[in-house]
């Protein structure tokens, strides 16, 4: 949805209609061109930039929608869920493929994984999403989230960093 993304340092209100809403750190790739059917070793020339995000999910949805076989739509895409860091020009980040992703609550450390262990690169998951998808500049694309994801309750501090990227919010009374 369009009233998704929330800026770094912001405090959100918890998630209506859940009792459930849970964190994924995940490294997110801003794009600054676009296209269909790119080949992965074409994607890097797409990039613009890299932050931090957080892919808030209402779980008890996405447990609902599973055990029916029905969309999780309404699991990940609702009002401010999906918290950003200042995007980091890819230049200026460098290369990631070592950095470690690290999310915190309340100062604990919940995940913690280098990159290089992602499933699927940068590249391979551009490629993937333009075969179903026109990516055009501008695009956000959140990659995924290392085990260790787990419930935020009202009032919880979040902070996730991956390299010289970043990302500070709250959960809200």
């Amino acid at each position: 949805p369009a009233d998704a993304i929330v800026a770094d340092g912001s405090v959100i209100p918890y998630a209506q209609a859940t009792d459930d809403l849970h964190y994924e750190g995940e490294l997110v790739v801003a794009l600054k061109d676009g296209g269909k059917n790119i080949a992965p070793g074409k994607t890097d020339d797409l990039i613009f930039g890299y932050a931090a995000g957080c892919d808030l999910t209402r779980r008890d949805h996405q447990r609902r929608a599973k055990d029916a076989g029905a969309p999780w739509d309404t699991a990940k895409g609702f009002d401010q869920s999906a918290p950003l860091g200042d995007i980091i020009r890819a230049e200026e980040a460098g290369d990631l493929s070592a950095a470690q992703l690290k999310t915190a609550v309340n100062g604990e450390t919940r995940q913690s994984a280098p990159l290089s262990q992602m499933i699927w690169s940068v590249g391979d998951i551009i490629a993937a999403l333009s075969e179903q998808f026109e990516l055009k500049a501008g695009d956000l694309i959140f990659t995924g989230t290392p085990e260790g994801v787990g419930p935020l309750r009202r009032g919880d501090e979040v902070a996730i960093e991956i390299g010289p990227c970043s990302l500070h919010f709250r959960i809200g009374e």
